[in-house]
């Protein structure tokens, strides 16, 4: 996958990512037009990001509730993947199970916004195309693999009683 950097802090939590006010939304499309705007300054980020585009975060992406909605707003609104230096754990979790590719990154203040990336999410090599430099996260374990290739955990799992 190949996209632009839209870059975020540390510490970024599901109320920013989707924020309460909107949990009555129950339509995928729709949610995504709420994706991030609980982060002060990007509260328009559905109507500047383009399909295929990359988060970059710090430090703990996804901290507090369970809330679900948070990684699928993020992925319906058409973002190709979210690299972070970590994540919480239940986030990290949803994101897999609704097909959402997440990578862990210990470099990623070395990444900029607007910088343009090419990320093979199984291998885990991730090349910024606007300075030349690689990076080598952590590559997505075999059963996370499958989980995404099937497109989330629910069609992983209807596929598993098909066979």
């Amino acid at each position: 996958m190949r996209g632009k950097v839209w870059k975020f802090g540390d510490d970024i939590d599901t109320d920013q990512i989707y924020p309460g006010a909107y949990l009555t939304v129950t339509d995928e499309d729709e949610m995504a037009k709420y994706a991030m705007t609980g982060v002060e300054g990007r509260e328009n980020f559905a109507d500047v990001v383009s399909k295929g585009d990359i988060i970059v975060a710090g430090k703990n992406f996804g901290c507090g509730s369970s809330r679900e909605h948070a990684p699928m707003a993020i992925k319906k609104l058409g973002i190709a993947c979210v690299i972070a230096k970590s994540f919480a754990r239940i986030f990290y979790r949803n994101a897999i199970n609704i097909g959402l590719p997440v990578i862990e990154l210990k470099e990623t203040d070395e990444i900029n916004e607007g910088d343009e990336l090419e990320v093979d999410v199984h291998e885990g090599v991730i090349k910024n195309l606007t300075t030349g430099k690689v990076y080598k996260a952590m590559p997505m374990g075999e059963l996370e693999r499958k989980i995404m290739e099937a497109g989330g955990l629910i069609e992983y799992l209807r596929g598993e009683n098909e066979g």
